[in-house]
């Protein structure tokens, strides 16, 4: 599942060829992915202006000039390609620049100012909503989401307040949406490593100082994500391409049995399975 800065690498790169650009045509081929799609949600999309491109935890909002937002999720194989960034949308009129649809190809936009912005997901778990963008944050999906980790809100404070108490394991606490959004296993994997803080500890002992060194990793860890994305992001400006997964270097995450990378420590990534999750952790410097 794509976590926050897979998302945001994602909305910077679909940022060119939407932001400030009217929805020439929407195409709609298919009645649903993980659920059925809005009534008329091509008719309602045709001709609206993206005022706005934003990022909610693991979704994206385009806000629309007819007082609607739109909401996509890419789910676990969704990816967004971006074509024909130069020309302008002709109706009618066959685009070189774009490449030939392909078999899960759902969604798509033409924009007026010539991009084509294609949806595609062979596994359907992927999700679009259209909504009154006044009352987006109320949106099911939306409402009960915690703060964003990169946003003012987000402190050592925030986290002792809501772990007093809490006896489950830390790397599960973090993974709550309601606690903080955003966060998936691959990113509290590695804060939790940076921070040297073992997943299984419960999250009410954790001492606050070691809460203000975590808040802090999570910050640089997703920061360190997104502009690893965003290099590779520089292709997209003028050329066309997909926008979904890059690879980025981690410290434990999939690294079972190599060294830990922390200076002067010589313990060994290990694995351990918690909710179903894989958990990677250095057995000597995280306790």
């Amino acid at each position: 599942m794509p976590e926050l800065p897979e998302v945001e690498t994602v909305r910077r790169g679909l940022a060119p060829a939407m932001e400030g650009q009217r929805i020439a045509l929407a195409e709609v081929r298919r009645p649903d992915l993980r659920w059925p799609f809005p009534e008329r949600m091509a008719e309602r999309l045709t001709g609206a202006r993206v005022e706005r491109l934003r990022r909610r935890s693991k979704y994206i909002l385009a806000d629309l000039d007819t007082g609607e937002s739109l909401l996509i999720h890419l789910g676990m194989s969704g990816r967004m390609t971006v074509s024909g960034l130069a020309a302008p949308f002709v109706p009618g009129q066959f685009h070189h620049q774009h490449p030939m649809p392909e078999k899960h190809d759902h969604v798509v936009f033409d924009m007026e100012g010539g991009a084509r912005v294609t949806f595609n997901d062979p596994r359907r778990f992927g999700a679009m909503d259209l909504m009154a963008t006044a009352t987006a944050d109320s949106h099911p999906l939306l409402a009960a989401l915690g703060p964003e980790p990169l946003g003012n809100a987000f402190s050592a404070d925030l986290l002792a307040l809501k772990l007093a108490g809490r006896k489950g394991p830390i790397k599960a606490l973090l993974l709550d949406q309601k606690l903080v959004a955003g966060l998936g296993n691959i990113y509290v994997c590695e804060a939790l490593h940076r921070a040297h803080i073992h997943p299984e500890r419960a999250g009410g002992k954790i001492a606050r100082a070691e809460l203000d060194v975590l808040a802090t990793e999570i910050r640089l860890v997703l920061q360190e994500a997104i502009e690893a994305g965003g290099s590779s992001l520089r292709d997209y400006r003028q050329a066309d391409g997909e926008l979904g997964y890059f690879q980025h270097s981690f410290r434990v995450y999939d690294r079972e049995g190599q060294p830990c990378p922390t200076p002067g420590c010589t313990g060994t990534i290990a694995r351990i399975v918690q909710s179903g999750r894989s958990s990677y952790y250095c057995s000597r410097c995280q306790r």
